[in-house]
């Protein structure tokens, strides 16, 4: 197995793994067009030339950044192809040099085993006005969020808290 930035000719295998697992409720759909213009994000471990995993690390700020949509193939799964997956993001984020990964999941046994501590998904405000509004399930969110700080002694952005608290205002729709 193989892991490597993904490519364009990708995207098929990539929309039938996240969208499979979408199907069961597990994920979030995703369509050509959001993979497409965030395909930079995604690395894809391949087996004899199949593409059988992807995940993508999706910066947040200078800081921190999210482990979303890692996806490996039914066949595949108990190979390590998930495991090769998470060291590459995370060899990609210390070359970033960011502080703390984190990810919103409903296999929190999965990350726990690659060094993630579960936390309260009150302490990622960006992530929930960035991305949650537009979720199917954001009055009722089931997934569990998990953190691995990349640095000892490295917290949370406070200042990123605050800002969504302080200055993130949702415009008013009045309809007539």
């Amino acid at each position: 197995m193989t892991v490597r930035k993904a490519r364009m000719s990708d995207l098929p295998a990539m929309l039938t793994l996240i969208n499979d697992f979408a199907r069961q409720g597990i994920m979030l759909p995703r369509n050509e067009f959001e993979l497409s213009e965030s395909i930079r994000d995604f690395s894809v471990v391949e087996r004899d030339g199949e593409v059988i995993g992807c995940a993508a690390l999706h910066f947040y700020g200078p800081s921190y950044a999210e482990v979303r949509s890692l996806a490996v193939s039914p066949k595949a799964q108990g190979s390590g192809a998930g495991r090769l997956l998470m060291e590459a993001l995370e060899r990609e984020a210390r070359e970033f040099d960011l502080d703390i990964l984190f990810a919103f999941t409903y296999v929190p046994g999965f990350f726990a085993k690659t060094g993630y501590r579960e936390i309260d998904r009150g302490l990622l405000p960006l992530k929930a006005w960035k991305d949650c509004l537009r979720c199917p399930k954001f009055t009722a969110c089931d997934e569990i969020a998990v953190v691995r700080e990349l640095k000892p002694g490295v917290a949370l952005p406070a200042a990123s808290i605050a800002v969504e608290r302080d200055l993130v205002q949702l415009p008013v729709i009045r309809s007539n």
